[in-house]
């Protein structure tokens, strides 16, 4: 029986587990939280923090795997590659991937590559970020290098907020580094967001999705996503392109990618993110439920070194959407109440918590409720539900924690 190695056991990374279950591979779990769900589906577990590439290393030995996969991860993306590689296993370069699983290293690439790339320095030191934010111009986005789901990230307009801003960052940095970044204005309603997956060199999967935000809770974190894209098909090919030319440069074989994209009046495509694994918040099933394609399979099936499977995109003509439930408070989750018929829209619903389990303030994407999965007859109707959200749900939250 061959082996499989996967790291990160969260609600959100169960489903490759269960596939890899499915499909006759014996599943070996690697993750620091001891009471992770992941370890109840997983043949074994093993309590070893994923950014821990050398204790990785040795499970990986121990256990004589076949394949490692960092699914929806990207603390453990580098790991994944660094172990594999170390084993001779199938991956993409450890350090191509970690090029894209770090802000401050993918930002340095883009700039020597000639790509656009907002004006962006890295820094550990509070003193020397603030000795050369004189060299940008207000507003600068201001994000840890290493975090995902838009964690620790804020907009700032002042120099009065700087210093909140960079230790909310620093506090979200796993290797206590920020990066400040010129602000970009793009030139469309929504950020470009979604996955796409790589076979033997090519992307052969585009899953562009609209991101959506919730300014009356925060104006910076996704709390959904929509189909189809509301962009040209210029557009769409111009970031296409350049997505393509990263994975040329980068030398990359295979894998699912999470990307963010943008363009401004000038027409000029910014990558903002490439993240080497999928896309958190179940943007592989969301896709799968639009095109019909296996997102989770072909990540697992890939890193095993099996690539005799079929990505077939079906066309779909219909609106879709995600939205991450979520709450402007600290309290004790009760329930979600549905308003307006809108339940007879819903494709499937997962709630993360239980009454009474405590919820905070959605300042991450880690902090999400549960999603909930939508199917609407005309785009008006779609738009209308993701700009306005709060109209059709409310998530009720009671009590005190802490």
């Amino acid at each position: 029986m061959k082996k499989i190695l996967l790291l990160g056991g969260s609600t959100q990374q169960i489903p490759a587990i269960e596939y890899a279950n499915k499909q006759g591979y014996y599943t070996v779990l690697c993750d620091y939280l001891p009471d992770n769900p992941g370890q109840n589906y997983a043949k074994k577990f093993y309590c070893v923090s994923t950014t821990d590439k050398e204790a990785i290393l040795e499970v990986a030995k121990n256990e004589k795997v076949d394949g490692v996969v960092a699914y929806a991860s990207d603390p453990a993306a580098p790991t994944a590659a660094y172990v594999a590689e170390k084993l001779g296993l199938p991956t993409n370069p450890y350090k191509s991937v970690e090029i894209l699983a770090f802000k401050d290293k993918f930002r340095e690439f883009l700039k020597e590559n000639n790509f656009n790339c907002p004006k962006a320095k890295g820094f550990s030191s509070l003193e020397d970020a603030k000795e050369e934010i004189s060299q940008f111009t207000f507003p600068v986005m201001v994000k840890p290098i290493d975090s995902s789901g838009s964690k620790g990230v804020s907009k700032v307009e002042t120099m009065e907020d700087f210093e909140e801003a960079y230790r909310i960052a620093l506090g979200n940095s796993r290797g206590k580094k920020i990066i400040i970044e010129e602000f970009i204005e793009q030139d469309h309603d929504y950020m470009i967001g979604g996955d796409c997956f790589v076979l033997d060199g090519e992307v052969v999967y585009w899953g562009f999705l609209n991101c959506h935000r919730d300014p009356k809770v925060n104006a910076l974190v996704p709390v959904g996503k929509s189909y189809p894209l509301l962009i040209s098909e210029d557009r769409i090919k111009q970031v296409k392109r350049e997505i393509q030319r990263v994975v040329d440069l980068l030398h990359i074989e295979f894998g699912g990618f999470n990307v963010e994209a943008m363009i401004d009046s000038k027409e000029r495509v910014f990558l903002i993110e490439m993240g080497p694994r999928n896309g958190g918040n179940m943007i592989p099933d969301f896709l799968k439920m639009i095109h019909g394609v296996d997102l989770i399979g072909a990540t697992v099936e890939a890193a095993m070194g099996n690539k005799n499977f079929q990505i077939e995109q079906k066309s779909n003509s219909g609106f879709y959407a995600t939205h991450n439930l979520h709450t402007d408070k600290d309290g004790l989750f009760q329930t979600v109440q549905y308003k307006n018929d809108i339940e007879d829209k819903i494709l499937k619903e997962v709630i993360y918590k239980k009454k009474g389990d405590p919820v905070e303030y959605f300042d991450g994407a880690n902090k999400a409720i549960g999603i909930v999965f939508f199917k609407f007859d005309t785009q008006e109707e779609q738009i209308e539900f993701m700009d306005n959200p709060n109209k059709w749900i409310e998530v009720i939250i009671g009590g005190v924690f802490g």
